[in-house]
């Protein structure tokens, strides 16, 4: 299997090159020079065993082929179960059972098992630059804390991630730092990017990326999907909480592929980049706007090239799929009203997927859908504490990590800025 660029001027590489550079040379994201067909495996395997299954065509013909089984077990060493919610025709998708406590875990997690087993010629340590809107830089961090030979710097945006979110990017020390960027997740985005896209500075500094515009954390969140999707009784319809459009294009890539995964539809907050461009707007990305479901605050969304490349341009892209804008409010009213009618706590990003679900069953479609619950609502105790009026129990690992001591270092949106202090590190 080789892979090309979005953008279609990088030559193909094979899957370990893609993974290692993490954008292609001309700026690009790395996608299947061809999509495979892949046949339903077992809907009694494990979870792990599943990606396995669906991920081998991807690496057939790779370094890292004979690696996949055991890549996997390092990846997928918790559950994802789908369960019912106390809503006719409506099944959570929970992928917050990680060390981190988001669905990040796992991509983060296979990302880490496949780079750690890469042989690599230059002896100075790979530098891994993760931009987070909160939930990614925590699970890159975790996955990479302590693994020889390479160091993350996690840059995230001042004052617009939850407390907790703040002190888990700030907990790992060693070999990675954080560091809080006066701007939005845009911003962050924008000096990841571009210091991958600065030749000079990858001669001085070797660096990959671990954003969903990593292949090494994208093609791995296609398994969940597609192993959620075994367990129903019909084609899978899924709504899925986006910002970056990662977790959603691999619920894409997991139906275009063969898994019985029928219409995916986007769950957006008040960042209405995908809401305007599937009304029939022409895409056009902003700045992003804070709202109470942080990580999905994007409007540049990096995986848009990915979904425009799978469809083959907008108007096939629009005929796919749908986004719905959820505002705060909505969350808000949504959170309140699961804990009092029947006990579910949401996640403010989780929130807006089940708001999409029920104006669903307000225009009379009686399907039933699975929703991606995308983080532990203990994350974003801050919002939804008090809208529960009570305490919303944390998770052990989740405890344990916001024990520890956290620092993160001040640094304004400055490309300049950015490239000394990683040739200093």
């Amino acid at each position: 299997m080789r892979y090309v660029s979005t953008r279609g001027i990088a030559p193909p590489v094979g899957l370990s090159d893609a993974i290692a550079a993490g954008l292609a040379p001309d700026g690009g994201l790395y996608v299947p020079e061809r999509m495979p067909h892949v046949d339903s495996p077992s809907a009694t395997g494990t979870l792990a065993n599943t990606a396995t299954h669906l991920l081998a065509p991807f690496f057939e013909g790779d370094a890292l082929a004979d690696d996949l089984p055991a890549i996997c077990a390092d990846a997928f060493a918790f559950p994802a179960p789908r369960v019912a919610l106390p809503i006719e025709g409506a099944h959570l998708l929970e992928l917050f059972h990680g060390p981190t406590a988001a669905f990040k875990d796992f991509g983060a997690r296979f990302l880490a098992a496949c780079l750690s087993r890469l042989a690599r010629r230059d002896d100075r340590p790979l530098t891994i630059l993760v931009a987070t809107s909160g939930d990614t830089g925590a699970a890159v961090g975790a996955a990479f804390h302590g693994l020889p030979g390479v160091r993350v710097a996690i840059l995230y945006p001042d004052r617009r991630v939850s407390p907790r979110q703040a002190h888990q990017l700030g907990s790992f020390g060693d070999n990675v730092r954080a560091l809080r960027i006066e701007g939005s997740f845009d911003d962050c985005q924008r000096l990841v990017k571009g210091a991958l896209a600065d030749a000079a500075l990858q001669a001085d500094v070797p660096m990959s990326s671990a954003n969903s515009i990593s292949l090494g954390r994208l093609l791995p969140q296609m398994a969940y999907f597609a192993h959620a999707s075994l367990q129903a009784d019909e084609p899978m319809h899924t709504i899925v909480p986006t910002g970056n459009l990662g977790n959603a294009v691999a619920c894409l890539w997991a139906r275009a592929v063969g898994m019985p995964i029928g219409e995916v539809v986007f769950a957006c907050n008040a960042n209405a980049t995908l809401p305007e461009f599937f009304a029939g707007r022409p895409y056009h990305a902003r700045d992003a706007v804070p709202t109470i479901a942080n990580a999905m605050d994007v409007g540049a969304p990096s995986n848009f090239e990915r979904l425009r490349h799978l469809f083959g341009g907008d108007e096939e892209t629009r005929r796919n799929g749908q986004a719905e804008s959820v505002d705060d409010a909505e969350i808000r009213d949504t959170i309140r009203r699961h804990a009092a009618s029947d006990g579910t706590i949401l996640c403010p990003h989780t929130a807006t997927a089940v708001r999409v679900f029920e104006r669903r069953r307000l225009v009379d479609d009686p399907r039933p859908w699975t929703l991606a619950a995308t983080a532990h609502p203990a994350k974003f105790d801050t919002v939804v504490e008090p809208l529960i009026g009570g305490t919303v129990p944390v998770p052990e690992a989740l405890e344990a990590m916001l024990s520890r001591n956290a620092s993160a270092e001040p640094m304004a949106a400055d490309a300049r800025l950015f490239s000394s202090w990683l040739r200093a590190w």
